[in-house]
């Protein structure tokens, strides 16, 4: 073979992997990223960790015995590898820190060795005492979210967005009961939250909705709703049968304990979950579209039904979750401008998730009280990239996430799928959406087909 056509060849599979690398990142990941980012990190591995400062310098003993030896100056010694794991998105890389090395070292220096690997992200996190995880990835999986072909799906906990790091991202509303999603017009708060519904209408829960813009964002979904809201005066009446319902769930929870000595320990519950399953009242999620629309009043009587409303919400916040009752808020602001309780309100809604928003403020008001990074990183959320996110809880850990894209139609086609596993809600009746009868699809025959087949 001449040299022409070795070179010719040898474009042709550069300018092939330049174009997979620009449309198919996951492909070109996969078939040629991940050998030459196992490549640069085993050649440089040693001079990057030097370099950016995370190597601990020859111990005494080992000074001492080089003097002895008339042997140079032993270098300083980089962190041990203890494990290498290539995955669909990235490495994942765990050290064991050297003595006098901390794991803010490794969590200060993401960005730099992101460049020195040339990788697309990196993030540190302590695994155990003194053992650090790197998990990095070639390319920006938020680009174009594909969430994993196998995930775990197990009671209330459920796949909901991809993180920057190539991990799953789940919520478990029995870990955080309750939580608070804001975002600006656009900024992809609804299909966060359609694609929750999604995922909830497989899952042995009711669900109850408040939608006061009219229910344009929930009255297509409302054939796997118990219980459904689109004006402030049913929202009132409909979070005082809830209220109702968690009270009737502790008077049914009291009545099983039946505390002596005789009765065994794991009979002993103080939740829903530990009822026996005939007993058990089935679970309920709240969802809370624009919750300002809750708060405004301009007379008298809509400030007395405001009063109702957020009184009604902090109990259930409160006392809802040993009853079963979770709450998903959604709102574009959620400060101290709403009125009086707005803050204790927020104050017990321990996941925050903020999509992009228009001012630092609304920032401050999602992370402002757990993590003043979590702040920065929402105000750099790109108007051009809607449903990116930054997620976060009570402890001040955050991440960044991006959940995949769902239609409408794609979500209304799993509640109606899932539409027999809607429960009736005792004492909510008056709320359940009045739906007409699906509509029987008509299967053409086929056109070879002269006459119908007989038996």
């Amino acid at each position: 073979m001449s040299t022409t056509t070795l070179l010719v060849l040898s474009l042709v599979v550069v300018a092939a992997a330049l174009v997979l690398r620009r449309l198919r990142p996951a492909w070109y990941w996969l078939s040629i990223g991940v050998t030459l980012a196992t490549l640069r990190l085993v050649v440089r591995y040693a001079s990057v960790m030097d370099a950016c400062g995370l190597t601990v310098p020859p111990s005494r003993l080992r000074l001492t015995l080089a003097r002895l030896t008339n042997r140079p100056a032993p270098a300083s010694r980089p962190p041990r590898i203890l494990s290498f794991r290539p995955t669909r998105t990235g490495l994942v890389l765990r050290v064991k820190l050297r003595p006098g090395q901390d794991a803010f070292d490794f969590a200060a220096s993401t960005d730099r060795l992101r460049h020195s690997f040339a990788m697309h992200g990196i993030t540190s996190r302590e695994v155990r005492s003194g053992v650090v995880e790197l998990r990095m990835t070639g390319y920006d999986v938020l680009a174009r979210v594909h969430m994993p072909a196998k995930v775990e799906r197990e009671g209330l906990r459920i796949p909901v967005a991809l993180r920057e790091d190539g991990a799953v991202h789940y919520r478990d509303y029995r870990e955080v009961p309750h939580a608070l999603n804001l975002g600006a017009t656009k900024s992809g708060k609804s299909v966060y939250q359609r694609h929750l519904v999604k995922e909830l209408a497989s899952r042995h829960v009711a669900l109850v909705g408040i939608d006061c813009k009219q229910g344009v964002e929930l009255a297509p979904l409302a054939r796997r709703f118990s219980a459904l809201a689109d004006n402030p005066d049913d929202a009132a009446d409909l979070l005082e049968a809830l209220v109702q319902r968690m009270g009737d769930t502790y008077q049914v929870i009291r009545r099983e304990q039946r505390i002596s000595a005789e009765t065994p320990d794991k009979e002993i519950t103080a939740d829903l979950w530990g009822l026996p399953e005939n007993l058990r009242p089935v679970p309920v999620v709240l969802l809370v579209d624009e919750v300002a629309e809750l708060a405004l009043f301009s007379n008298t009587a809509e400030k007395k039904r405001r009063e109702r409303i957020i009184t009604a919400l902090v109990r259930l916040v409160q006392l809802g979750r040993a009853a079963g009752i979770y709450v998903e808020i959604c709102g574009q602001r959620f400060g101290a401008e709403l009125g009086d309780g707005i803050t204790m309100l927020r104050a017990q809604l321990t996941g925050r998730l903020s999509h992009r928003v228009n001012d630092e403020a609304s920032a401050k008001m999602a992370f402002g009280d757990i993590s003043p990074d979590a702040v920065l990183a929402t105000t750099q959320i790109p108007v051009e990239r809607p449903g990116l996110a930054v997620a976060g809880d009570s402890s001040g850990g955050w991440v960044r996430i991006r959940p995949p894209f769902t239609t409408m139609r794609q979500a209304v086609n799993a509640c109606t799928a899932n539409a027999h596993r809607t429960p009736v809600l005792e004492g909510m009746e008056a709320f359940r959406p009045v739906l007409p009868d699906l509509a029987p699809v008509e299967i053409p025959a086929p056109a070879s087909a002269s006459k119908p087949l007989t038996a």
